[in-house]
């Protein structure tokens, strides 16, 4: 048997990390600063991590939801005090795309409609419902495409407000940032009106923080920037540092029943260690505060690049503009040894680990600089 072949990738065999740094097998080392999509968020290979992980396995790696799990109450606990949404219930799930669809199915449920208005540009993942709500038909087939799902533009809020009061619309759901759409910010004054006409409208809003959330911006939650709070919040990728976990964190005011969602491996006692270690080393070693300070330091470095014609997003969550941007990402790999990602056909996307150094900053800096003609060859 062979792999079903639907990854675009580089051919380039990595077996090791440690921090920042991830190597392939044939010895070469890399600065990360891509994190896999945004998955890293504490650094590769953690020693916590590792011990949270390994004692676990000692104990019991695996059972499922059919007893009760004390693990994810801890977690859930720990979460919503750093995150500041201590008075939220919190389910447990693996992937991204599967806590965006289980936040559509508690919203349909709650409200008893099944409309959702999405965001132009949107990513939401690759299952059936969340990828309804994604705006890449390329990616829908036939199947995907028979949900009751209407786009609106970003930050027009007369379109949002025009949706709405039409009053058949069960949620309404934003990503904190736009991750894949080019590192795409919702502004302050659109996401407060957001919350202003859900709640008028008893429709129930849903930030996506799948890839902008657990401190990647600078806040524990990018919609936190705004000052709302949302209905419902979903994350993923930053929140296992590589091990499948995901959650969505729901309102008080929606009340759960037995039966209406569930997952086999969902919160399972490896995913609750990898999740606890995660959120233990974000607290400890104030990784938030380190996104902040290194982004904010990583874009006044750069915003004077005449080859960038324009820097976007918060914290470590970035994205330049460039005219030859799969170029340079391809010089930055192949000269500096340096992997980033890529938004769209022109956006170089940075997402490197929580954890990352000034120092690593500054390597990073000088290759871009060199690449761009700043600093001479």
């Amino acid at each position: 048997m062979e792999l079903f072949n639907v990854y675009n990738c580089y051919d380039i065999n990595l077996v090791n990390g440690k921090g920042s740094y991830i190597s392939d097998d044939k010895g070469n080392k890399y600065l990360d600063f891509y994190g896999g999509h945004g998955v890293i968020s504490i650094g590769h290979s953690h020693p916590h991590y590792i011990f949270r992980i390994e004692h676990q396995l000692h104990c019991l790696g695996f059972y499922s939801n059919a007893v009760r799990n004390d693990m994810q109450e801890k977690l859930a606990s720990k979460l919503g005090v750093l995150s500041g949404y201590d008075d939220y219930n919190l389910f447990l799930c693996n992937s991204g795309a599967e806590a965006n669809e289980n936040a559509l199915k508690v919203a349909s449920f709650h409200t008893r409609k099944s409309k959702i208005i999405a965001i132009k540009g949107a990513f939401h993942g690759r299952s059936s419902g969340a990828l309804a709500i994604t705006d890449n038909p390329v990616l829908s087939s036939d199947f995907n495409a028979k949900h009751e799902v209407v786009f609106v533009e970003m930050n027009d809020i007369s379109a949002l407000e025009k949706e709405i009061s039409k009053n058949d619309v069960a949620a309404v759901i934003i990503e904190g940032i736009q991750g894949v759409n080019g590192v795409i910010e919702p502004g302050t004054e659109f996401l407060k009106a957001a919350e202003s006409l859900c709640k008028s409208h008893k429709v129930i809003l849903i930030l996506d923080e799948v890839q902008s959330g657990y401190g990647r911006t600078g806040k524990f939650f990018a919609h936190q920037h705004a000052g709302i709070k949302a209905d419902i919040i979903t994350t993923a990728k930053g929140m296992g540092n590589g091990f499948p976990i995901a959650g969505v964190i729901i309102s008080p005011a929606i009340k759960a029943w037995s039966g209406m969602l569930g997952t086999t491996f969902g919160g399972s006692h490896l995913a609750c260690a990898a999740g606890m270690a995660v959120l233990e080393t974000i607290e400890e070693e104030k990784l938030i505060e380190n996104a902040t300070e290194l982004g904010d330091y990583l874009i006044s470095k750069l915003k004077d690049d005449k080859a960038i014609k324009a820097i976007r997003g918060k914290g470590l969550m970035i994205g330049l503009d460039l005219e030859n941007m799969p170029k340079v990402r391809k010089q930055l790999l192949e000269e500096f040894g340096i992997f980033t990602g890529s938004s769209g056909s022109s956006t170089l996307r940075l997402l490197p680990p929580l954890s990352i150094t000034k120092k690593e900053v500054d390597q990073f800096i000088h290759a871009f600089q060199k690449i761009t003609q700043i600093v001479p060859v």
